[in-house]
């Protein structure tokens, strides 16, 4: 099968449910001449359950203008601050640790749901992801 040539490999940052011609998908795929309700359409589609979460979208751009995207699930730092319901990590990670800890059960649950968006399907090589980020936030584990 002959693959099309590739003209763009684009990533953002969109509210899930809430894609919309403004920027900054209107800016970004306006100026590959990207049909943009292609994209909006689907992509709100596809995420109308996640109202609200941050979502990070891959967008593959073609030289024929079509287009293939891919929704990675929320970061793992706003699945640690939301399992804790703190606003923020600490700003000095090594001396300041947050008062609240993470617990191996959200730990678990949490890289169950960050495993499909990985390079492994290792679900203890995710964990020790999802807690190596939770120590860079100041967070400690149970």
């Amino acid at each position: 099968m002959a693959t099309k040539p590739v003209r763009a490999n684009l990533k953002m940052k969109i509210k899930a449910g809430a894609a919309s011609p403004a920027p900054p998908v209107g800016s970004v795929l306006g100026q590959y001449g990207v049909n943009m309700m292609d994209f909006i359409n689907p992509f709100n589609e596809q995420t109308k359950d996640m109202q609200g979460a941050e979502l990070t979208v891959h967008i593959t751009v073609f030289e024929d203008r079509s287009i293939n995207f891919r929704v990675t699930s929320p970061p793992a730092d706003d699945r640690i601050k939301a399992a804790l319901k703190i606003e923020k990590g600490s700003g000095r990670p090594n001396s300041e640790k947050i008062t609240k800890k993470l617990s191996q059960s959200d730990l678990t649950k949490i890289a169950e749901e960050k495993v499909k968006d990985m390079n492994t399907e290792d679900i203890d090589a995710v964990k020790k992801m999802i807690a190596g980020t939770a120590r860079s936030m100041g967070v400690e584990i149970e």
